[in-house]
C-alpha cells in the first residue's frame, strides 16, 4: 500500500514535544461509546501464546477478506489507541467506519482499568513524552498480562536516539504485530540486533517519518525481526509485506495519493489492531486482511477520480463503511510468497 511516506502524520505534530502536555484534556480520554455497552469483558483470561495458523493461498482469496471483515463487524472490537494528536480524528473514524470501536485513552491513571475493557491495543510512537511513554509501557504490559493482542507503530524509529530507545523499550513488551514503513522496520531491526549492520547501513536513513527505504528493501530485516521477537511484522510500501519470520504475504492494494493523507499509516495500523483483535489466533492472516481492506477502500474511493487528498480522505471513510456490501473485497490482491 502506498503509505510508506505517510508522514505528513508527523510533519505537524509528532515531534512537537512542547504541545504534548498542553493538548486539550478531552482528547486524552475520548471513548467512542457506540459499542461499549455490548462488549464482552475477557479481562481475567490467563495470558495465552498467540498461535499463528499456517496461511494457505485459499485464505488469501477475496472471500477470505470478506469473511474476516464481517467478523470484525460482528465482534465490534474495542481498540484502545495511544497515538499522536494529529492522527486521532482519522484513526477513530477509520475504526468506526470499518465496524470497530475506538478509544483514545492516554492517562496513566486509567490505563490498567481501561485495558480490562478493551479487545486490543494500538501504540503509536509519534508523540513522545515521559508521561505518554509510561502509559504506553503500562498498557503494553497489561495487554500481555490479559492475553490481549497489541500492535506497535514505531513511528520515525531511527530519527533520534531517544525515539529509537523508546521503540526498543516497547519492543521488549512483546507486541503481537509491528507495522512500519521500510526505514522504520530496518532501523528497529538493526537497533534490536537482528539485522546486519552492513546491510542496514545502506537503508537506515530516514527523513523525519518519511521512509527512504522501500518495503522490498526492508523485507529481509522484517523476517529477522519477526523471527527473533516471535511476532508479526508488516512493512508498508508500494507492495505491503506481512511476515512471521517464515511465511510472507504480499498485499498489492492501495493508491499513491494515500501518501498525501495525514495519518493514513497511523490509521491502517489501528485497523490491523481491530482485525487481529477479532482473530487473535490468526494474527498473520488478519494483518494482511486489514492492509487489503484499507487498500481496496482507497482504490474504490478513487474510482471516480477524486479531486485530491481531501476527497480521498472522505471517500476512504465512506468505502470502509460500505465495506463488504460494496463488493470492494473482490479487488483484493494478496499473494503468498
Amino acid at each position: 500500500m502506498y503509505i510508506h511516506k505517510v508522514l505528513p502524520r508527523s510533519r505537524f505534530c509528532s515531534f512537537d514535544l512542547a504541545s504534548i502536555t498542553a493538548g486539550p484534556g478531552c482528547m486524552h480520554s475520548f471513548v467512542s461509546r457506540t459499542h461499549l455497552p455490548t462488549l464482552a469483558c475477557a479481562s481475567m483470561q490467563a495470558q495465552e501464546e498467540v498461535k499463528i495458523e499456517q496461511v494457505s493461498p485459499e485464505q488469501l482469496e477475496p472471500e477470505g477478506l470478506e469473511r474476516q471483515w464481517r467478523l470484525v463487524q460482528e465482534k465490534r472490537p474495542l481498540i484502545h489507541c495511544i497515538t499522536n494528536f494529529v492522527s486521532m480524528d482519522l484513526m477513530a473514524n477509520v475504526l468506526l467506519a470499518a465496524g470497530a470501536s475506538p478509544a483514545m485513552v492516554h492517562s496513566l491513571d486509567e490505563i490498567e482499568d481501561f485495558m480490562k475493557l478493551a479487545s486490543g491495543l494500538l501504540i503509536n510512537m509519534g508523540t513522545l513524552s515521559s508521561d505518554w511513554l509510561a502509559s504506553k509501557k503500562l498498557a503494553a504490559k497489561q495487554a500481555v498480562a490479559l492475553g490481549k493482542p497489541w500492535v506497535l507503530d514505531p513511528v520515525a524509529c531511527g530519527a533520534t536516539p531517544v525515539r529509537t530507545r523508546a521503540c526498543l523499550d516497547l519492543l521488549s513488551c512483546h507486541p503481537t504485530v509491528i507495522r512500519g514503513n521500510g526505514s522504520e522496520i530496518i532501523n528497529l531491526a538493526e537497533a534490536a540486533g537482528c539485522a546486519s549492520t552492513q546491510e542496514a547501513a545502506q537503508q537506515r536513513a530516514c527523513s523525519g517519518v518519511d521512509s527512504t527505504a522501500t518495503s522490498d528493501d526492508a523485507l529481509s530485516q522484517a523476517k529477522l525481526l519477526a523471527a527473533q521477537h516471535k511476532c508479526i511484522v508488516a512493512v508498508s510500501g508500494k507492495v505491503d509485506f506481512v511476515t512471521d519470520g517464515v511465511q510472507v504475504v504480499a498485499v498489492h492494494n492501495g493508491v499513491p495519493m494515500l501518501t498525501l493523507v495525514t495519518a493514513a499509516g497511523c490509521s491502517v495500523t489501528a485497523l490491523i489492531a481491530a482485525f487481529v483483535a477479532a482473530s487473535p489466533h490468526q494474527a498473520l492472516l488478519a494483518t494482511a486482511h486489514a492492509l487489503a481492506a484499507f487498500g481496496v477502500a482507497a482504490e474504490a474511493s478513487c474510482s471516480g477520480a477524486p479531486a485530491g487528498p481531501g476527497s480521498l480522505r472522505v471517500g476512504l471513510l465512506d468505502e470502509l463503511y460500505r465495506g463488504v456490501s460494496s463488493g470492494a473485497c473482490l479487488g483484493a490482491h494478496l499473494q503468498l510468497l
